[in-house]
């Protein structure tokens, strides 16, 4: 997650002479951005670059990037009237199916492609609130309006999925960055049924990942009988989730944080943290997506990033 950006020369260079959106529209400048990281660090799955606002802009909502997001309107009942068909929606997003398919005539054969698209919570409160920081209180005091927009933005996304799969996405990640902020009972609540319904249209086909999230958030069968896998970040206990054999990968997590200790305290720190996975027979290692909690930060020192890939592929591969 996260493995183009703010913290590579590569994508600096482009943003020297292409603004976000541009490069994010450009299916050519998208894969090149892609490309950058993998073939630097080399690893094994590179992510559609885009970004998961753009649905909201699809429907309608304002969105620049000065540097970081900021929507023209924010959501009310007024605004949800006012939103654009689905079907208007989705030919605007058809750059994001010619992104992947440029992204994946340029990849090594050996190397995976996954695509992405934000949770409906994560775009609601994005839409409510302009950010998923903070308290989230106007997001959660409005639960009414939540079932409103999501049952457009499923809608939607059901059909954003299918784009960036028949582009040659091989899976799609739905991000939920402020699934978090909702206590398990209102996530299971307000959240799970449209995941559900996702998963349902695309059984295998779709991972989850939701940021400071507890086990109690994933614990509907759906999270193992019809998504591929799960994403977890640096507070939670990946060895056991690994030995539940219960979902198909599990995606994470060491800490993105530790990337900014001084050489010999983060190589010390990552040998600790892979002598867990030790204990793990080789059926169960092999479900694991080694990867950080929540993806690479701006200013992370890029040879810990190249080291950090090394180091896991001496130890396991």
């Amino acid at each position: 997650m996260r493995q183009a950006g703010r913290y590579h020369d590569h994508y600096q260079n482009l943003k020297k002479s292409h603004d976000f959106m541009e490069l994010c529209k450009d299916p050519n400048l998208a894969a090149e951005v892609a490309l950058g990281p993998v073939a630097d660090f080399d690893f094994d799955v590179s992510i559609l670059f885009s970004d998961l606002l753009f649905p909201l802009e699809a429907l309608g909502v304002g969105l620049e990037y000065s540097p970081g997001p900021k929507l023209d309107k924010k959501l009310d009942r007024s605004l949800l009237s006012q939103l654009r068909p689905v079907s208007e929606a989705l030919e605007f997003l058809k750059f994001q199916k010619a992104a992947v398919e440029a992204t994946r005539k340029v990849l090594p054969d050996n190397k995976s492609l996954i695509g992405f698209v934000g949770g409906p919570w994560t775009l609601y409160c994005y839409a409510v609130e302009g950010s998923h920081a903070g308290s989230l209180v106007e997001a959660k005091r409005q639960p009414d309006l939540y079932a409103s927009f999501a049952e457009v933005m499923t809608e939607l996304l059901i059909s954003n999925i299918k784009l960036q799969l028949d582009g040659g996405a091989e899976l799609v990640m739905i991000f939920d960055t402020a699934a978090g902020e909702l206590s398990a009972r209102e996530f299971n609540k307000w959240c799970v049924p449209h995941l559900k319904r996702l998963a349902a249209q695309y059984p295998g086909k779709l991972g989850y990942y939701g940021k400071a999230t507890h086990r109690e958030h994933i614990s509907d069968p759906c999270f193992s009988e019809l998504f591929a896998g799960v994403g977890v970040d640096h507070r939670w206990n990946v060895i056991d989730l690994l030995k539940e054999e219960r979902f198909g990968f599990v995606q994470g997590n060491f800490d993105q944080c530790m990337l900014f200790l001084p050489e010999a305290g983060f190589k010390a720190t990552l040998d600790d943290y892979l002598k867990d996975f030790d204990q793990l027979n080789s059926v169960q290692r092999s479900r694991w997506v080694c990867g950080l909690g929540h993806g690479v930060l701006p200013k992370t020192p890029q040879e810990h990033v190249r080291y950090f890939v090394q180091r896991v592929r001496q130890k396991y591969s």
